[in-house]
């Protein structure tokens, strides 16, 4: 892609400038302190007294001699004699001595003269060693600063940028650089189709403009992480002929005051300079939250910085030539005028894949791997990740081909596929991890549990795998899949997650008439769906469908960091007894189906501790009367 916008810095120019730099600090420390070592001929003098003087002089020992400005006598002897200094030490073999005269030394000119010693006088000198060592500590503190300077701003380009805080750190879309297209994303093919529109635009806007239809000014790619929404923006750039300028929200607030607004107003210069242009805000949320609630008030900086980007977006002076694309998986924090039509007026939902979008995704990634072939199904591949999102499938793939390159492979296999299914999913295992007979024992009733009670409970998602081989936190896994993909939940279909989460705990009691802490992440996320079903679903027959606490939505904060109670103290006890009974009511159901099917139980237990980890094949077995095979 052609590019005509300002080139962006050369890293490896800016690297060289700081380090012709260094040389030259270095130089110049050097020529400093070499004045140091120079050869200083008055460190052979000895000062003399001004009695040895005038022995010396009487004696006719003198040969030459230069008079300062300071009354110093330099002189130099005609042969190399012992000489004592002021302080009576002596100094054998010394030509050269030094006194200080009287002020009035008039007198002892004509004695010079009889005595035929050459003599001048020499004017003021300045000690340039001693004033460049005096002055090399302030010249090396203000290089070093000027350094700093330099290597905070990150510049290569003189001291232009020394002071330019201000200036965007947007990065622009070169054509050097490896394209993304459309064909590389997978997963949200609507998300796609709005995206084409827009490029289209750019590409032949008259096209759109011929029945007076505007394109709109910005697309927000809203979606929980790792949905692709950067990568869908990365695409855009690959697939319009258009300058794209890429920053995130993060890079606008430093810690100066103003320099987020400058930083905004400087990126959409350039981007009017170079229009039409595509502008895109990654993590907007960083930058775009409603106002009002920080703490700071209204001068906050980062709403000062908000305030500017609202202006660039739709004020006065507005482009229609530039599209501003932003990305962020909080859209409930952003600010509502950033929303409105005419700034960030299209939402596109970048969500989680369905069944085919998984599929799709899985042979983009894989295309970069070595398979083996006729031995990976992609598809029932996506069909056992329900809920994983464009990231999750490529750490999958990436997990698979580790796998099979730790075992030596020469191509990554099923049984790599389903090994790194299990550790994404089910977490790593923990090989160090020696468990006693009985922890094995209770570890695999409770497993067993919650796999029975899944089995005969209505609606409830099939059985995929039971493991009692210790993964992440938990001692055993029970990992269950749905048929099908769910966007909505009924009650029946709760109280049957709820009757499989208390069966472990039911299995306990049933069968070793104990019970044990390993329960306690069940009864956990049992008792928060429950509560949920009384205060937001309106699923309890007492209450009624009524929802039960208001959330008190700090912005700044984050949202719902507390909860407001609007409602009575009477109302709050009828709803803790409602999910007291709810949690009951699905033990108690736990319970039953167990007892019904204990002949299952204790032989889904007994053979999770023969083979630890056994899987739907199995379990058909095991529902049949059968034990497992030894393979």
């Amino acid at each position: 892609m052609k590019n005509t916008t300002n080139k962006k810095p050369d890293k490896k120019k800016n690297s060289n400038s700081s380090n012709s730099m260094l040389i030259w600090f270095a130089i110049i420390f050097f020529v400093i302190a070499s004045f140091a070592f120079l050869p200083d001929e008055s460190a052979n003098e000895v000062e003399i007294s001004y009695n040895s003087y005038k022995e010396l002089l009487a004696e006719n020992k003198i040969k030459s001699a230069s008079i300062e400005n300071d009354n110093s006598f330099h002189g130099e002897l005609f042969e190399e004699a012992t000489l004592i200094n002021k302080n009576g030490a002596e100094f054998q073999d010394r030509k050269l001595f030094v006194v200080f005269l009287p002020a009035d030394y008039s007198e002892q000119i004509s004695i010079w003269d009889e005595k035929n010693i050459e003599y001048n006088f020499e004017g003021e000198k300045i000690d340039w060693t001693g004033w460049l060592l005096g002055f090399a500590p302030w010249l090396l503190l203000i290089a070093f600063w000027l350094f700093l300077l330099r290597r905070m701003q990150g510049s290569g380009n003189g001291m232009n940028n020394v002071f330019s805080f201000g200036k965007s750190k947007a990065k622009i879309f070169s054509g050097k650089q490896k394209k993304v297209k459309f064909k590389d994303v997978a997963g949200c093919i609507e998300a796609k189709e709005e995206l084409e529109e827009v490029i289209a635009y750019l590409k032949s806007p008259k096209k759109f403009e011929k029945l007076g239809g505007k394109i709109p000014r910005g697309v927000l790619l809203v979606g929980p992480p790792g949905t692709g929404k950067t990568l869908l923006a990365r695409a855009v750039a690959g697939e319009s002929n258009v300058p794209f300028f890429s920053i995130s929200g993060a890079d606008f607030v430093e810690m100066f005051v103003g320099v987020g607004a400058s930083r905004v107003r400087d990126l959409f210069e350039q981007a009017n300079k170079n229009a039409p242009a595509i502008v895109f805000i990654d993590e907007l949320d960083a930058v775009g939250r409603q106002r009002g609630a920080g703490l700071g008030g209204g001068h906050d900086e980062r709403e000062q910085t908000l305030n500017q980007l609202l202006v660039e977006l739709d004020g006065f002076e507005n482009s229609s030539s530039v599209i501003v694309m932003g990305a962020t998986n909080r859209p409930d924090v952003l600010d509502s005028a950033l929303l409105r039509p005419g700034r960030f007026d299209r939402q596109v939902v970048v969500d989680v894949p369905d069944l085919n979008g998984r599929h799709e995704i899985l042979k983009i990634h894989t295309k970069k791997i070595k398979i083996k072939p006729k031995s990976v199904n992609l598809l029932d591949i996506a069909k056992g990740t329900p809920g994983m999102v464009g990231a999750d499938l490529a750490n999958l793939v990436n997990e698979a081909a580790l796998l099979a390159s730790r075992r030596r492979k020469a191509s990554v296999d099923n049984s790599d596929f389903q090994e790194a299914q299990d550790k994404v999913l089910m977490g790593v295992q923990r090989k160090s991890m020696v468990l006693s007979d009985h922890e094995k024992k209770v570890t695999a009733y409770h497993e067993a549990g919650h796999a029975v009670v899944a089995l005969f409970s209505p609606e409830a998602d099939p059985v995929h795998k039971v493991t009692i081989i210790p993964r992440g936190r938990a001692l055993g896994v029970t990992m269950q899949l749905p048929i099908d993909e769910k966007h909505g939940y009924s009650k029946t279909y709760i109280l049957s997650r709820l009757a499989v989460m208390m069966g472990g705990r039911a299995a306990e009691e049933l069968i070793l008439n104990e019970i044990t802490t390993g329960a306690s992440n069940d009864i956990e996320r049992a008792t928060s769906i429950a509560r949920r079903m009384v205060c937001e679903w309106g699923m309890s027959d007492i209450m009624g469908p009524m929802a039960f606490g208001k959330k008190n939505e700090e912005i700044f904060l984050g949202r719902e960091i507390q909860s407001h109670r609007d409602y009575s103290e009477e109302t709050a006890q009828k709803i803790d007894h409602e999910v007291v009974s709810i949690i009951k009511n699905a033990q108690k159901t736990a319970l039953q189906i167990l007892e019904k099917n204990i002949k299952l139980l204790h032989l889904m237990a007994d053979q999770l501790l023969e083979h630890e980890t056994i899987n739907e094949s199995d379990i058909k077995l095991m529902m049949a009367g059968n034990k497992i095979s030894k393979n």
